[in-house]
């Protein structure tokens, strides 16, 4: 980094995963860092009300069933029913946890955490809180994302949230109507129905999480059915009436759902009002989202932005990539420094789903003669041990070079079997192929051994 007549080489805006992975990646590069918070805490969305939370509520909700429906536990007698506070408390102690670890970075490579609200005054100034002045050479925005906010929806209600303030809910309801099946929707809806709420899953589109293979759509969907969500497509919601016993949804195509409560998750709104970039000649769209170009660079080449505010993936882990990215572009590296476009999707619904690569459909639409291995859990000794039978594995790969182009996977553990494949897809040609699988040993028993059953059952279609 050259000599600056700036107080830092780089100022990245947020601690979040993206903003993390920025100021790690600069600082140890010798870059002079400092990182703003508008919050008391570090971590972001991602640590406080978004994946961390949600995530420990989920295990303590997913490991209370498994204990319920273990037979043993249903012939002794014993119930259990924990209140939300009961099931918040494992949670925030985990949070605690992440919020000292991630301090300690900052202080192990001697980063400055300015707290406070960053906005600009001009191109390599912000002004935090209006009262202090921080100049930079470079500027990382990763602010991440808040729900959006429809207007006309009372989310001062009692009985209305959003994805950030439903953790918070001081009693476990009866019933719940969740408007939005995308992932924060289901992942939601799928938790709710394992602590027993009834629950109506309101979709605006056709099929839920229609970006995933449809195979794994199908299966999500006859799954929270088969547990007892009620979902309901191609619906559009007139208003939401709070009201003092519960929330009433009323829909366009005239049915009315009432619950005790009501979660709107239909979407994310990019953190961009309060920065001032107006000032600056930056547009956020109309979700106050930053266009950026491969590098992560806004309209002006030296302020980067990461994350969740600029929208898809909107991953945690793609974030701290792509700040790693943004940071290693600002040192002077160029293309190709990292893998950004390899990213496995982790949604964690009862049971889980991951992928990574190409689908089917989009398969089929290139015209890419491809072939199909599976594996059901159900056949697996593993799966039949732990009683986790509900899933499968589905691997995607070329007819005549065998080269893996997807891997999909529904049910338990998948966002961590995910990870095999993704590995082997990484690889360079020939060494890419369905062949790792079948002349790899896998333990027995394990999960893992999907991979072997899937890719023997792909070789055996192509004669």
């Amino acid at each position: 980094m050259s000599e600056s007549k700036y107080d830092y080489d780089v100022v990245v805006i947020g601690t979040g995963p993206g903003g993390e992975g920025a100021a790690m990646q600069a600082a140890k590069g010798g870059a002079r860092v400092a990182v703003v918070e508008r919050y008391t805490q570090i971590g972001g969305g991602c640590t406080h009300w978004g994946t961390i939370p949600s995530k420990a509520l989920r295990y303590s909700i997913s490991a209370i069933t498994q204990a319920m429906n273990n037979p043993t536990v249903r012939e002794m007698g014993i119930h259990v029913s924990p209140t939300m506070d009961q099931l918040r408390r494992s949670s925030q102690a985990i949070t605690n946890k992440q919020v000292a670890m991630r301090q300690s970075f900052y202080d192990r490579n001697g980063v400055p955490i300015l707290q406070g609200e960053a906005r600009f005054v001009d191109e390599h100034t912000i002004e935090i809180d209006g009262d202090r002045r921080v100049s930079g050479e470079r500027f990382v925005i990763a602010t991440g994302s808040r729900p959006y906010r429809p207007p006309g929806v009372d989310f001062s209600h009692p009985r209305i949230f959003d994805s950030d303030t439903i953790l918070g809910i001081p009693e476990k309801p009866y019933s719940i109507t969740v408007y939005g099946a995308g992932v924060i929707g289901c992942e939601y809806a799928s938790m709710f129905r394992n602590l027993g709420m009834k629950v109506n899953l309101v979709n605006t589109r056709e099929k839920l999480l229609e970006f995933l293979d449809d195979e794994v759509i199908d299966a999500l969907s006859y799954h929270l059915r088969d547990q007892g969500v009620l979902i309901r497509h191609n619906e559009e919601m007139e208003r939401v009436e709070g009201r003092d016993d519960g929330a009433v949804l009323h829909l366009k195509s005239g049915k009315r759902l009432k619950t005790d409560v009501f979660l709107w998750a239909n979407g994310r709104q990019g953190n961009t009002a309060a920065l001032g970039l107006e000032k600056i000649g930056i547009e956020p769209n109309n979700r106050g989202q930053l266009e950026v170009d491969d590098q992560f660079q806004t309209a002006l080449e030296h302020i980067y932005a990461v994350g969740d505010v600029i929208g898809y993936p909107s991953l945690a882990s793609a974030a701290y990539t792509q700040g790693r990215a943004a940071a290693m572009h600002i040192q002077g590296a160029k293309d190709g420094n990292l893998r950004l476009y390899d990213i496995p999707t982790g949604i964690y619904t009862s049971p889980e789903i991951s992928s990574v690569g190409k689908t089917e459909r989009e398969l089929t639409a290139a015209c890419i003669p491809y072939e199909i291995g599976f594996s059901q859990f159900k056949s697996l000794a593993r799966a039949q041990i732990t009683g986790q039978t509900t899933g499968m594995l589905k691997l995607l790969f070329h007819r005549d070079t065998l080269e893996i182009l997807g891997v999909h996977c529904f049910g338990s553990q998948a966002a961590e079997i995910i990870h095999i494949g993704q590995a082997i897809m990484s690889q360079p040609p020939g060494h890419n192929t369905l062949e790792y699988f079948f002349e790899t040993t896998f333990n027995y028993p394990t999960m893992a051994e999907a991979y072997r059953v899937a890719a023997l059952n792909g070789y055996n279609r192509l004669f």
